[in-house]
């Protein structure tokens, strides 16, 4: 079979929700036809739909070297990069009981540098705008939020969400000037 053969193969597992197959498929491809980036491309973008992002962003970063020029590649790499920054920052704020100011001020930066790399990813501004209500910091994560709405402004949940960090700020001011 030639390299073309497997992609349409992979196509078609892709079709069926059956990532893990297609990934093998276009390994395939790639077996046979090692410097065509946009076969790498095509397997970055299959494993980070199988939640693979650490095996996407190698795949992107090889499409990337093999066409430098290939924007297309440089903004879909910078995209996963982000996302594996909010996944990883997403974990560390879920162990929140154990989560120290320092971590939290790590994820603010995981996901400003997320922001950085993708400033069109809308969940990276409202996992932002979480971190910056733990830190107290609810001006700043009024005005995160209100970013992430304006990027997705269907998005359902973020209005009541919003609502519920103004709540957090006049609470903390009543407290503060109660202290």
């Amino acid at each position: 079979m030639k390299s073309e053969d497997y992609i349409q193969q992979a196509y078609r597992c892709i079709l069926q929700n059956d990532f893990v197959e297609a990934i093998r498929l276009f390994e395939e491809a790639i077996s046979l036809n090692p410097l065509d980036a946009e076969i790498y491309y095509k397997c970055s973008i299959t494993y980070a739909r199988n939640n693979r992002l650490v095996k996407g962003i190698e795949y992107a970063e090889r499409a990337l070297h093999l066409a430098p020029k290939k924007v297309v590649y440089q903004l879909y790499l910078q995209h996963l990069k982000a996302m594996y920054l909010v996944q990883e920052s997403k974990k560390q704020m879920d162990q929140l009981q154990s989560t120290s100011v320092i971590d939290l001020y790590k994820a603010v930066s995981s996901l400003k540098e997320a922001i950085e790399l993708d400033p069109l990813y809308g969940e990276a501004y409202v996992c932002l705008a979480l971190a910056y209500s733990e830190l107290n910091e609810h001006a700043t994560a009024i005005a995160t939020l209100k970013e992430a709405l304006f990027l997705l402004p269907a998005e359902q949940g973020l209005d009541k969400l919003l609502e519920q960090l103004k709540t957090k700020f006049k609470d903390y001011m009543n407290d503060s000037i109660i202290e």
